[in-house]
């Protein structure tokens, strides 16, 4: 690998620190990121549409404001990918991942994309991702037009969804920071198969106005990059109120970097560290550790709800409105995945009253869970219970009974904050990873926790041999 490449494996602080002792420029960064984009894009189905003309154009544009004085922050000429559920004008496509909506465009940008420009990154491509997110009830991998995520750690294994492409890119240093979505684990599962960083925000503390709509009450957008650090850095450029989006909250959110040094209140679930592989759990262990001497842990139980239930109905009942023009044309049954041709009609059979009864536990869940974590600054967890899937495997499993995911279900039913770490390998040498997940508003927190764990290893230097 080349030193040009080498730098694409770097926290954002270290790029822009090179940008600015001129050690190299922002044209060089885009051309170099163009070129790993083109030659390793399609090796890991992790790109739909690279936006080469649009880069270069802001990369020069973002070298003569360097150069004259004019500095827009650390991200200002630093290439980045976006989830292809991102509005994009210029006649740049927005697939939303179907291969019906290959030629979808729209005329404005995604206020992500928008904020992201105006503080100088610059867009490189826009990257695969499950079909739909998820929205018809993805079984497999292969659930995607550009073909199953591939993880750069293992071509054999998934890269995770439905976030598939900004987890392969960001692993394989295509490019230095992407833009992922969650519903349920849409950031978190590609961070920990990909070892890299991931951030879930609060709901409501990133607008998504241009963005596909998959369950209006549980979508958030996030930053996914190498460090703890890199995802604060982005969270506070994309964050804040919206006139464009309702939902977007008001609140201020600015990114505290310095460490204060205090000591955290962690808390674990009993039931968390059940029916996890082996290496996760000693991952796991070692991991809080090599924290210890900061952070208590201590064991807690959450009030009984029905945390996943809950927000799989809410799920479920949104979707089928959102994508109900969608199906009801028939669109569905162009979908690459056989299953998903279907699998949006089991979703229009939810009732109402069952709709509004979630709603209702949603609430309950809130405060119960905001009382549970008094006296704590985040939950802690593996962020999953195994090394990234076989490209052949089944994925639901979590929802034939077979295992859960509480923690997954509660953060996102009442959209807490999250932060997914690596913390070593596994089975096969694959990436294992721990999870912070916060109180709601608390990004600051659970981010200083987990830039504490990062300044104590170094997983996240670590980066696949074949990239």
């Amino acid at each position: 690998m080349s030193s040009d490449d080498v730098v694409f494996f770097l926290p954002i602080r270290e790029i822009a620190e090179m940008l600015r002792r001129k050690e190299v420029s922002p044209t060089e960064l885009a051309q170099t990121s163009l070129k790993r984009l083109q030659k390793f894009g399609p090796e890991y189905n992790a790109v739909i549409t690279i936006t080469e003309k649009l880069a270069m154009r802001k990369a020069h544009l973002a070298e003569r404001e360097l150069l004259s004085g004019k500095d827009r922050g650390l991200l200002h000429g630093i290439p980045y990918g976006a989830k292809d559920l991102l509005a994009t004008a210029g006649g740049i496509p927005t697939t939303w991942g179907a291969a019906p909506l290959r030629t979808q465009t729209f005329d404005y940008d995604a206020t992500v994309i928008q904020r992201l420009e105006s503080a100088g990154a610059i867009l490189a491509a826009k990257l695969s991702m499950v079909e739909l997110a998820g929205g018809m009830g993805y079984r497999k991998p292969n659930a995607s037009f550009t073909g199953p995520g591939i993880n750069p750690w293992d071509t054999s294994r998934w890269s995770g969804g439905s976030s598939t492409g900004p987890g392969s890119a960001v692993a394989a240093g295509l490019v230095p920071f992407s833009i992922g979505s969650e519903t349920w684990g849409s950031i978190m599962a590609p961070a920990a198969n990909c070892g890299i960083t991931g951030l879930r925000p609060t709901y409501g503390r990133v607008s998504r106005y241009g963005a596909m709509a998959l369950s209006w009450t549980l979508d958030k957008l996030g930053p996914m990059g190498r460090t703890a650090d890199d995802c604060g850095l982005i969270l506070e450029a994309i964050a804040g109120a919206d006139p464009k989006d309702p939902s977007a909250s008001n609140r201020l959110f600015q990114y505290t970097a310095v460490d204060d040094g205090r000591p955290f209140k962690l808390a674990v679930l009993k039931d968390v560290l059940r029916n996890l592989e082996v290496s996760v759990l000693k991952n796991f262990q070692e991991s809080l550790r090599v924290i210890g001497n900061r952070c208590t842990v201590t064991e807690i139980d959450l009030p009984d709800l029905p945390y996943e239930a809950a927000a799989r109905t809410i799920l479920n009942a949104e979707a089928a409105s959102a994508f109900d023009v969608f199906i009801e044309s028939g669109m569905s049954h162009e979908l690459s995945a056989p299953d998903d041709r279907y699998g949006g009609y089991a979703k229009e059979v939810v009732l109402a009253k069952d709709y509004l009864r979630a709603l209702r536990i949603r609430g309950l869940a809130a405060r119960a869970v905001d009382d549970s974590l008094a006296g704590f600054d985040a939950l802690v967890a593996p962020t999953r219970r195994n090394v990234a899937s076989g490209l052949d495997e089944e994925l639901r499993a979590a929802f034939r009974g077979v295992s859960s995911d509480v923690i997954g279900g509660m953060g996102n039913l009442i959209g807490l904050p999250g932060v997914s770490v690596p913390n070593g390998f596994g089975e096969g040498g694959l990436p294992t990873a721990i999870l912070f997940v916060g109180k709601a508003f608390e990004e600051n927190t659970v981010l200083a926790i987990a830039r504490h764990y990062q300044s104590l290893t170094d997983w996240h230097r670590h980066y696949p041999p074949v990239a």
